[in-house]
């Protein structure tokens, strides 16, 4: 079995922009950029009720660049424009896999048409680093509907895996990645267990979006914690004591120096800088807020 390094709860949510009310999960744990290496961040927004309106509710035009950005929608719908020239909805089980790369302009807004009615609104949004090799990459995203992430159902009416990216029990993510890696959304019955075989090389980490569970027997995990692994072991064994939602992320580390600034995650200092100067000049293309 892999064994349990850490078990964080859930920090203090905060907004972002005014329409993501969300948990930052790395900032609560130690190096996490190195323990959880490609992903740099993960903000969770819990289940929250937003009244009926006509009048946006979200994130204005910001720059990224060097990584990727994953928007995984459960409840309610986020409508994405970018500077390419893309725009898209994504709705409940839908994913957005933005690759920023060498640069690129977006904002998140509520979907106009879901805002008018209201509701529960539940997503999450990881930060994906992109090896150095292919921080230039020409900005793009992937759009993965519901419909086309692989589901496994697990044997003994257990639950079910939505692969999103990666493998499992033969089945492959629709999610094109730049290095391997695997996301995973699991839903367990009360009493419902599953085992995640990765290599003890990976890191992994899982957030408890939903219910109870105990990690390889022995350590309790109850909701809205974050799990991180140690590196040894490839299995991990998760069981349900009551009805549970987990994500679980797990990656081969890059290994590369990490330099973040703001929305620009880079290998070096002069790299930050450029990318400032590339912003500034406009080089990201043009969007209107």
């Amino acid at each position: 079995m892999r064994p349990v390094e850490g078990i964080y709860p859930g920090p203090e949510v905060h907004w972002v922009g005014d329409g993501f009310r969300v948990a930052g999960y790395f900032s609560a744990i130690p190096d996490a950029m190195k323990r959880l290496d490609p992903f740099l961040m993960l903000d969770y927004a819990p289940a929250y009720d937003f009244p009926p309106t006509t009048q946006p509710r979200g994130v204005g035009v910001h720059p990224h660049r060097g990584f990727e950005t994953v928007t995984i929608a459960f409840q309610g719908s986020v409508a994405h424009h970018d500077s390419t020239g893309a725009s898209g909805v994504i709705g409940p089980g839908d994913v957005q896999w933005m690759t920023a790369g060498a640069g690129i302009l977006h904002k998140e807004y509520h979907d106009p048409q879901w805002a008018r009615q209201g509701g529960p609104f539940q997503m999450a949004q990881l930060w994906v680093n992109l090896p150095r090799a292919h921080k230039d990459e020409a900005p793009h995203y992937q759009a993965i509907t519901a419909d086309r992430i692989a589901q496994v159902a697990l044997p003994g009416d257990a639950g079910l895996v939505r692969l999103i990216a990666g493998e499992f029990q033969g089945e492959r993510g629709p999610a094109n990645t730049y290095s391997p890696l695997s996301l995973l959304e699991i839903r367990l019955n009360a009493n419902g267990q599953v085992e995640l075989p990765f290599p003890p090389t990976w890191n992994v980490g899982l957030l408890l979006m939903g219910g109870e569970v105990t990690i390889n027997g022995t350590d309790p995990a109850k909701l809205h914690d974050f799990v991180v692994f140690e590196n040894r072991g490839e299995r991990i064994t998760v069981a349900a004591t009551r009805e549970a939602h987990l994500l679980v992320l797990a990656g081969e580390p890059i290994g590369e120096p990490v330099v973040p600034y703001g929305p620009f995650v880079m290998n070096t200092v002069e790299e930050i800088q450029e990318a400032l100067d590339d912003y500034q000049a406009g080089k990201f293309g043009q969007l209107a807020d």
